[in-house]
């Protein structure tokens, strides 16, 4: 009777560890990362008698976890870049919201810009037309200013982010380095600590949200963890820590740090996957490119719009003022040159603008080994070619060796005081441009529409001969108005003789004049002649370049006089000469003769962002439904099913019911035996 008894009380002990098992799976259905459980059940060992082996009933040998490592591995791989897509898409459809916007984006502005202006050259004396553009430049530099500003907050919202991530991180990566020690000491006990595996696998999984991390399991049933290149995160049961901080390089740009044992080394170039993978890749491909890009078009456009008022004449005759704020502002300048925080010398320097249609859309770094500087174009990493003058100051130049010739990078950089061997200064010539650009001119009739020179013929020429008005092709800007006194003085002019077929006159000195087509010795009566007269003010050096055309058939005698515009209120020539601007190539000019409009321009920044977004939302829904079926994939083994665990709890109510009828069988069969003996 004790034989069967033992029995029963095996089967029903059996029979209460799997309906304690699945009665466990059943209330961590909704647990996060829990992985399905099984007993697993076998007989015990067999009892010798006279009549051969007779069984002692079953037992309970292990609680069985239902995972496989490679579809875990799966998940997290695939929660990794899921979560990195993910976060870069939700940043950049933000910016192409932004750029492509009619209230924030740059060409709305830019077009009000120009319709504006081209109002006011129809009737260059309008102080109403005047003040309506000045009003809609405040515009156009209120838009890149909004602009900028969007961009910085973006940056600023990814640098708060990327700080709480690591605190997260760090915690959990902590919390791993326990569950590791926990695990490794419930092991010694010879069994499967399964519910302290589950949680360590869904801590693990979460951090992958965050950071890409490789996992290797050890011998002794711990987890280490790696990011990175292999940089360790967790090894055993310590936990190294993750540190978000202004660059080293940039401080408006944050690095992360992995301090281990209290040594830190800079990580955040080699981070990847997870939502700061994400961040990261993001800020470095898109966010970086529209600041310089954006920088790179207002640097062109107050450049060259000043330029060109600086060649004109304003309403009371002086030359122009610049429309646009100074590029080169000592302080803009300043600001181009970072020094890297970790040099040991105190040299600063300054970026001074000296092409703007020859800058590109990147950062540069430049690196003094002692002796000589170096220098490379991050965007491509590319070498440059270095100029340096003796110093200090030290006033450096760069071109691109690839082209023939080496192309200028539009820039000059000055380096004061002398660096130590291996400091580091990060060159951001139009990351701020954006934010610079600004409107300076508060008088209307200080735009200058009218050309710097005038041309008549004289009223009692006998030919046919007629004088186009003089265009500058060349000059400083802005002009010097006693240069065109110099050369011009009450006017200059200039006789036919049609012995020889040419103009005579009296030049100044430093003044000459050629001639440049159809032919380049004498005037072709009859065809359209273009002239060149060439100045060099003796005591300036300023030289000057005008070319006018003369048409028609002159006789003998005819004369032309050129001289100052001093009567330029109704002069609109300067003005259609800044319309101009708005069809010209000139953002990112470069060897090769390439470039770009101002609008176009923007629309190029604009088409790259909208591309990649597209791009983006395309991969991250691939990502989701990746990571979609390898949750399934995991699921169908260790998913808790609550109809199977239903009729595992119907079974194994049957299997604890007959245990305890065995049991009851041999109650009765006890008694009998007893009362037998009453």
């Amino acid at each position: 009777m004790a034989d069967l008894l033992s029995v029963g009380l095996s089967g029903l002990r059996s029979a209460q560890t799997a309906l304690t098992v699945t009665g466990h799976n059943i209330t961590n259905v909704n647990t996060p990362g829990y992985s399905r459980q099984e007993s697993v059940q076998q007989t015990n060992i067999a009892q010798f008698t006279g009549a051969g082996y007779i069984g002692s009933g079953s037992q309970v040998v292990d609680v069985r976890r239902l995972a496989s490592d490679f579809l875990t591995n799966q998940v997290r791989t695939a929660t990794s870049s899921n979560s990195e897509l993910q976060s870069f898409k939700s940043q950049i459809e933000q910016l192409d919201s932004l750029l492509s916007n009619s209230t924030t984006g740059i060409s709305p502005a830019l077009q009000k810009f120009f319709a504006s202006l081209q109002t006011a050259s129809q009737d260059p004396s309008s102080t109403a037309a005047r003040e309506a553009l000045l009003s809609q430049a405040s515009g156009l530099s209120s838009s890149f200013n909004t602009l900028y500003d969007q961009l910085d907050k973006q940056n600023s919202l990814i640098n708060q982010q990327m700080s709480a991530l690591t605190t997260q991180v760090n915690s959990m990566a902590a919390s791993v380095a326990s569950y590791n020690d926990a695990i490794a000491r419930a092991r010694g006990t010879g069994a499967e600590p399964n519910d302290l595996l589950d949680a360590r696998e869904e801590t693990i999984r979460q951090i992958s949200e965050i950071i890409g991390v490789q996992s290797v399991e050890q011998t002794d049933g711990s987890v280490s963890l790696f990011v990175g290149t292999g940089q360790p995160l967790v090894v055993g049961n310590t936990a190294s820590t993750l540190t978000a901080k202004p660059g080293v390089e940039d401080p408006t740009r944050f690095q992360v740090d992995l301090s281990i044992n209290g040594v830190s080394q800079t990580i955040t170039s080699q981070i990847s996957g997870g939502e700061m993978g994400g961040l990261i890749a993001y800020r470095d491909t898109t966010l970086d490119k529209s600041y310089n890009s954006l920088g790179q078009m207002a640097t062109v456009l107050a450049d060259t719009v000043n330029k060109q008022l600086g060649q004109g004449l304003d309403l009371a005759g002086r030359a122009g003022s610049p429309l646009f704020s100074d590029i080169n502002d000592p302080t803009a300048a300043s600001l181009r040159v970072l020094a890297q925080a970790t040099n040991t010398g105190s040299a600063t320097g300054s970026l001074a603008i000296t092409n703007s249609s020859a800058l590109t859309t990147s950062d540069y770094r430049l690196d003094y080994d002692g002796t000589n500087f170096t220098a490379r174009r991050l965007s491509d990493g590319a070498t440059m070619n270095v100029t340096a003058s003796a110093g200090p100051p030290y006033t450096i130049s760069l071109a691109d060796p690839s082209t023939t010739p080496a192309t200028d990078q539009g820039f000059e950089v000055t380096i004061n005081g002398t660096p130590n061997a291996g400091d580091r200064f990060s060159l951001q010539p139009t990351r701020r441009g954006a934010f610079n650009f600004g409107t300076d001119l508060q008088s209307a009739d200080q735009l200058a529409f009218a050309g710097s020179a005038r041309a008549q013929a004289t009223t009692n020429n006998r030919g046919t001969g007629v004088i186009s008005q003089p265009n500058l092709t060349s000059g400083p800007s802005p002009i010097d108005v006693t240069d065109l006194q110099d050369l011009f003085g009450t006017g200059l002019p200039l006789t036919f003789d049609s012995a020889t077929n040419t103009l005579t006159g009296t030049l100044p000195a430093g003044a000459t004049l050629s001639y440049v087509s159809p032919s380049t010795t004498a005037l072709t009566p009859g065809q359209s002649n273009t002239l060149r007269l060439d100045y060099t003010d003796p005591s300036t050096n300023n030289t000057y370049s005008y070319e006018f055309t003369i048409t028609g058939t002159p006789q003998s005698g005819d004369t032309f006089t050129l001289g100052q515009n001093t009567a330029g209120t109704a002069d609109n020539r300067n003005a259609l000469k800044l319309i101009d601007l708005q069809t010209q190539k000139t953002v990112g000019v470069g060897a090769a003769g390439t470039g770009a409009t101002y609008n176009n321009a923007y629309s190029g920044l604009v088409e790259q962002v909208g591309s990649l977004t597209a791009q983006v939302r395309v991969n991250a829904d691939a990502a989701e439904t990746v990571l979609t079926q390898a949750q399934n994939n995991r699921d169908s083994l260790s998913g808790v099913s609550l109809d199977e665990e239903a009729a595992n709890l119907v079974q194994f109510q049957q299997y604890y019911n007959a245990s305890a009828q065995v049991i009851k069988v041999a109650q009765s069969l006890f008694d009998t035996l007893i009362g037998a003996f009453n």
